[in-house]
């Protein structure tokens, strides 16, 4: 009964991680679709298309996914239409929040998030509610080998960028709303195509989150995560490490 218990488990882990793999992919499909619908299908003149594709490579996704996703942004494609639709608002703990998505239709994607946002004691507000709490930036990640620190550092600075955070993982390059184009082009030119390259909302202060707060936050936030149309959810939460390894256990 044990090995039977022990292989159902298996399985059902095996099948929650397919399940997460195909959502990823989904999400992925989409912004390839949306970057070659915004500009020009070929990725070498398409900054935002050449992200993506990377970004698709780097989960594995196949060939033929990645071109059919190209295919249905460009014209006379048979894709959906997608819009880039923003969303914002308070969860547990008095946490703002902020949620990207890309949705063919915004109806009902708004009632998702709101009643995500209800089932966990948040309140989804209006445009521009808790954005003032963040700045909107870029952001472009490389991994370690490429460079050491002090080259990263250097590169990016005279590229134009603001910040340069570096550890064993990598190296993260921030820059302003009007110099991220140019900051990317530059390091990808000297550093090859970055891991990712973005730009995403980064929180003024961070609200320390503890207790019930933190395991409902985490639960509104895999829910959030779950939805097809949404892509990112940026916040300004801090959960302290032991109370997220106790969440985790």
């Amino acid at each position: 009964m044990a090995g039977h218990s022990q292989f159902k488990n298996i399985m059902h882990r095996k099948g929650a991680q397919d399940a997460r793999r195909a959502k990823a992919f989904n999400k992925l499909a989409r912004e390839i679709t949306v970057a070659a619908k915004s500009g020009l299908p070929d990725p070498a003149a398409n900054p935002r298309l050449r992200a993506a594709i990377q970004a698709a490579r780097q989960q594995n996704m196949a060939r033929d996914r990645i071109d059919r996703a190209i295919s249905s942004g460009t014209a006379g494609g048979d894709g959906a239409v997608y819009e880039e639709v923003r969303y914002e608002g308070y969860g547990p703990g008095g946490v703002a929040l902020i949620v990207e998505a890309l949705t063919d239709n915004r109806n009902r994607t708004a009632a998702d998030i709101r009643s995500a946002f209800t089932k966990h004691g948040g309140a989804l507000g209006e445009t521009n509610s808790v954005s003032f709490l963040f700045k909107r930036v870029g952001a472009i990640a490389f991994p370690a080998v490429v460079a050491g620190a002090d080259a990263m550092f250097e590169a990016a600075l005279d590229a134009g960028a603001e910040n340069v955070e570096s550890d064993d993982a990598g190296h993260e390059v921030t820059t302003s709303v009007e110099d991220f184009a140019g900051v990317r082009d530059a390091l990808e030119q000297r550093f090859g195509v970055p891991d990712s390259a973005r730009l995403t909302w980064r929180a003024l202060t961070l609200n320390r989150v503890e207790g019930d707060a933190a395991a409902t936050l985490l639960k509104l936030l895999d829910q959030l995560d779950d939805n097809d149309d949404v892509q990112t959810v940026e916040g300004n939460f801090e959960i302290p490490d032991e109370v997220m390894d106790g969440l985790t256990a």
